[in-house]
């Protein structure tokens, strides 16, 4: 019996240990996981339409085609968009790019600016029979910051259309905004568009 009762005192000792030795094994807490893809808009999140609802196509991996003005030459491959519309001549697009790391998307998101910054001569310069002007909007206090610019064009043969644009950063995602109908700057939703851009930024994650 004390054979045996020495045995069984060594088997439990020895499970004992290696419970301990598994325990200090597993980490306190469980790594982080990766987030999932950003959010979207969705389309009652756009600024309101007097006379019709808003209409959204799925989330798509790529560039949008056609690029959007201004800000589209420099959207990488990585990108996924949205695109948005109403029953009338007013439409809407999100793109989103998520970059390998927060100085890549801070970069990114500088290079945005810098373009939009720069938009109406560069359509000008693009395109001889349009005269552009633009508006800057200002900057939004949403995660990593966005910025509001607005952008109006009339062409030659009469066409006028305001376009709005933002470009927003949380962490290491970037999104670019892009709204726009027939009209001039008095017919901007500015302070609707500017909502829409704090929500698009504050719901990428």
């Amino acid at each position: 019996m004390h054979v045996r009762s020495r045995g069984v005192r060594l088997a439990v000792a020895a499970l004992a240990a290696g419970a301990a030795v598994a325990v200090a094994a597993v980490p306190a807490t469980a790594a982080t996981p990766e987030p999932g893809p950003p959010a979207f808009l969705q389309p009652s999140e756009l600024p309101p339409h007097r006379s019709s609802d808003w209409y959204a196509g799925p989330v798509t991996a790529g560039q949008p085609d056609p690029l959007p003005m201004c800000v589209g030459e420099a959207l990488p491959s990585t990108a996924s968009h949205r695109r948005y519309w109403t029953e009338y001549d007013t439409g809407a697009l999100q793109v989103t790019v998520v970059e390998r790391s927060t100085r890549r998307a801070e970069e990114l998101a500088a290079l945005l600016r810098a373009d939009l910054a720069d938009c109406a001569r560069e359509v000008m310069e693009r395109y001889p029979d349009i005269t552009a002007t633009q508006k800057y909007y200002g900057r939004l206090n949403v995660e990593e910051g966005a910025h509001v610019y607005g952008v109006h064009t009339v062409a030659e043969w009469g066409a006028s259309d305001i376009g709005l644009f933002s470009v927003g950063r949380d962490g290491r995602t970037v999104t670019v905004v892009q709204w726009g109908q027939m009209g001039t700057f008095e017919h901007a939703q500015v302070a609707d568009f500017r909502a829409t851009t704090v929500t698009a930024v504050d719901k990428l994650y």
